[in-house]
């Protein structure tokens, strides 16, 4: 039954078509101003030369329909007070955005300099794309803005994850029809595929098609409509279709179809919360918009049509300063939009303006659920200590340290409900996580069959084969106040790694803004790490995400390799609790020596490194011969291995083991927050012995990060060069030089002392290497000694 809310939405009197288009004449008005002016804001005198920016940046093609949609959905929250944020996909639209906040009033509330007079109008037009001012796109600095826009293809999953467990929230996603040729953003129509109308809110996908990009067509903007129309279907929407420019009609084809897209999602929505759906996926409504590019722009510049092609993507006239016709066309097109009637004598919006904007947190610009931190609630977190690996003595057990963590995340799971997933690309079981399916299913809303297992419509697994999903719908998730981890393959984190510097990029400038809250971290487990992925081959080995979270500022990036279930039980917990940080965690998921009892652990992960004199035969009475340093799972095994096999043949040969489980202890405190004090660093390393470092990743990044440190080119660093096939897991670390034999060959070449026997030893060690390297080819498999091995 249509409710009166709907059909008020879906009808305009004539009072509500100039509310929308005034509102509308503003915001584009507004947009103009802030891509061409440094003065004479309200125009009360002609424009001259001197009134023109330097250097003209921004987007208008895409702006009057980002604006045009704004103004639309504002006067359905109005009406019917739904929650809703808004998602720009051409997030280069960003003065469209930026105004839009400014018109609700939000913009002058958080930044009180940006009034909403004469004064303030001129510095909004003055800081955008200008030093000390603002980007050009709709970043963090913009309220109500969850997603930049500046990397396209992400738009839909930051929407999908925004509304997952946020029952009561209705993202607005634009796509833009350049963005739509992206990778990410056509995988990211599934996401449907994945809602449950009980407990998850709604996505409105609205694809702009305004039929150009930055030099040319779109291919979505040149085919057959038809042709789009089934595209869409077949992923499963509903599709609805506004097209045209004429005004007012197009004001009131879209508030029609707005108000009918709007009652239907109401009605699956309250359909399935009243129990009455079969369990069926529902259909989604989406909105095709076709308008043009650069809409009530100039049609014409220099005899050259600009208006609905790519010419208006950027700043449609250049050289507005030198070139006095191309000054009158601006000034003609910004006195189109009527400024006396839009602002007063003050320069502030009119009453007209002003009426169509919700109120307080429910303007886009102004919802707590684009400001997550807001809205935050702490995990109800189980005692990690009561999932620990019972170790009698050191590197005497194996066990497999991410089944531990997964029976920890199924506890998350049961005791957080509503704020907690966990999203990983079909690989939960593979990595040992699959305990959380004691707690909760795979989410799936397509058919499930009687074979398949774990798989409901109830579900709140997340498993998608598109890491692009998983780390958006995890980004949205959390930016929008909840806690979750993305678990993949460690190679193919590389696929999403660019996601993960524009998350990191976010949440730096985030942090320079008081007004924005923290939110939980974004979790990143690695597993099926390089070392141990021998079976699969070179492909599947590269551990490059840690290179990558390595550039991302102190204040923001966090890696830790723990060697051990319970240190990574005591990092998982950790990193749950943290705010605003990229946490990358690695870890391989194969049984694996266990080291540290629980308080052992904790002390370990506390200081984020330390001597395990168990290990070495140093006494710290004096410096050691040699330090041999590890970070890193498998290394730390090559490490403790190389270490008995000196403390055994060279008895006399003084060996410090350094265990390194939170990377970013390794810098000087001044370079990142988490870098240990320089008595410390000199208690571990010493300030002149040879250090023999084993790395997981590749070694130019403990050498970035010592850098400055007593003596940095002491430190002899082997880790992962790129060397790989499908082979075993001990020929993993002899193709890259970082087997237990290549560690004592460094000791002995580096130490500064050395006992008699060395060079036996020395001689030893090639043996060995050779001796594997037959074995290999024979046997199909590792050597006895060293497959079997422990303390």
């Amino acid at each position: 039954m249509t409710t009166v809310a709907e059909r008020q939405v879906g009808q305009l009197s004539d009072e509500d078509v100039a509310r929308l288009d005034a509102w509308w004449r503003a915001d584009n008005y507004l947009t103009i101003g802030q891509i061409y002016l440094q003065a004479n804001p309200l125009l009360r005198r002609p424009l001259e030369p001197g009134d023109i920016k330097p250097r003209l940046l921004g987007h208008w093609g895409t702006s009057p329909g980002l604006s045009f949609i704004y103004a639309h959905v504002s006067r359905l929250i109005r009406l019917t007070g739904q929650q809703a944020i808004y998602l720009a996909g051409p997030g280069h639209g960003g003065p469209a955005l930026v105004a839009a906040g400014y018109l609700e009033g939000t913009y002058s509330e958080i930044y009180p300099a940006v009034s909403l007079d004469e004064p303030g109008m001129l510095r909004l037009f003055r800081q955008f794309s200008s030093p000390g001012g603002i980007p050009s796109h709709v970043s963090v600095t913009t309220p109500g803005s969850i997603h930049e826009g500046g990397e396209l293809g992400y738009v839909l999953v930051h929407a999908f994850g925004s509304v997952m467990d946020n029952p009561d929230l209705i993202s607005v996603a634009v796509v833009g029809d350049g963005e739509a040729e992206t990778g990410p953003l056509e995988g990211s129509w599934k996401g449907i595929s994945f809602l449950n109308p009980v407990h998850d809110g709604a996505v409105l996908p609205i694809l702009h098609l305004n039929g150009a990009k930055i030099a040319g067509p779109t291919v979505l903007g040149r085919k057959d409509p038809a042709e789009v129309r089934s595209l869409l279907e077949g992923h499963g929407y509903e599709v609805l279709e506004v097209s045209g420019d004429d005004l007012p009609g197009m004001h009131h084809r879209f508030a029609a179809t707005l108000a009918d897209a709007w009652g239907r999602i109401r009605e699956i929505q309250r359909s399935a919360r009243e129990g009455d759906w079969d369990g069926a996926r529902p259909r989604w409504p989406m909105i095709i918009l076709r308008s043009p590019k650069g809409w009530t722009g100039p049609a014409e510049v220099d005899g050259v049509k600009v208006t609905g092609t790519w010419r208006s993507h950027q700043v449609p006239l250049s050289g507005v300063k030198e070139n006095p016709e191309h000054l009158a066309i601006l000034e003609r097109w910004m006195r189109s939009y009527r400024p006396e009637e839009l602002f007063d004598e003050q320069g502030a919006p009119v009453a007209l303006i002003r009426e169509l904007a919700p109120e307080g947190d429910l303007r886009m610009s102004a919802s707590p659920h684009a400001n997550g931190g807001r809205v935050t609630r702490d995990l109800d977190l189980p005692d990690f200590r009561g999932y620990a690996v019972d170790v009698a003595a050191p590197g005497t057990q194996r066990a497999e340290s991410t089944r531990r963590l997964g029976e920890l995340l199924r506890d998350v799971y049961r005791d957080n409900p509503d704020r907690f997933r966990l999203f990983c690309p079909d690989e939960t079981n593979s990595n040992r996580l699959g305990a959380v399916f004691e707690a909760s299913d795979r989410a799936f809303a397509e058919r499930v069959s009687a074979e398949d297992v774990a798989i409901s419509r109830d579900g709140r697994v997340m498993e998608v084969l598109s890491e692009h999903n998983c780390h958006g719908w995890l980004e949205g998730y959390n930016l929008t106040g909840r806690h979750g981890m993305f678990a993949t393959y460690e190679a193919f984190a590389m696929v999403s790694a660019s996601q993960t510097v524009q998350h990191g990029k976010w949440l730096q400038e985030a942090k320079r803004l008081a007004w924005r809250a923290k939110v939980p971290s974004l979790n990143v487990l690695l597993t099926s790490t390089a070392w141990r992925n021998d079976h699969n081959g070179f492909s599947h080995q590269g551990p490059g995400l840690i290179q990558v979270v390595l550039t991302q500022r102190g204040d923001v990036a966090r890696v830790y390799l723990p060697p051990d279930a319970n240190c990574l039980l005591s990092v998982a917990d950790h990193c749950l609790r943290s705010r605003s940080y990229i946490n990358l965690i690695v870890i391989d998921k194969q049984p694996q020596l266990q080291y540290l009892d629980m308080d052992a652990a904790v002390e370990h992960c506390a200081r984020g490194a330390g001597v395990w004199s168990w290990a070495g035969t140093d006494d710290g009475s004096t410096d050691p011969d040699i330090v041999l340093a590890c970070a890193g799972d498998i290394v730390t095994m090559e490490t403790v291995a190389a270490a008995q096999i000196l403390r055994e043949r060279l008895p006399k040969f003084r060996v410090r083991v350094v265990n390194v489980v939170d990377l970013m202890t390794l810098p000087r405190r001044k370079d990142h927050p988490h870098g240990m004090s320089e008595t410390l660093f000199t208690e571990l390393f010493t300030d002149t012995v040879d250090v023999v470092f084993a790395f997981h990743g590749y070694p130019g990044a403990i050498h970035q990060l010592v850098h400055g440190r007593p003596d940095a080119d002491r430190f002899r660093v082997r880790g992962f060069v790129e060397e790989g096939t499908t082979t075993t897991p001990f020929d993993m670390t002899v193709r890259n030089g970082v087997s237990r034999y290549h560690l004592v060959m460094d000791a002995i070449n580096n130490a500064k002392r050395l006992p008699p026997g060395a060079a036996e030893l020395k001689a030893w060690c090639e043996r060995k290497l050779a001796e594997h390297q037959a074995y290999v080819v024979e046997h199909l498999e590792d050597m006895p000694e060293v497959r079997d091995w422990s303390l």
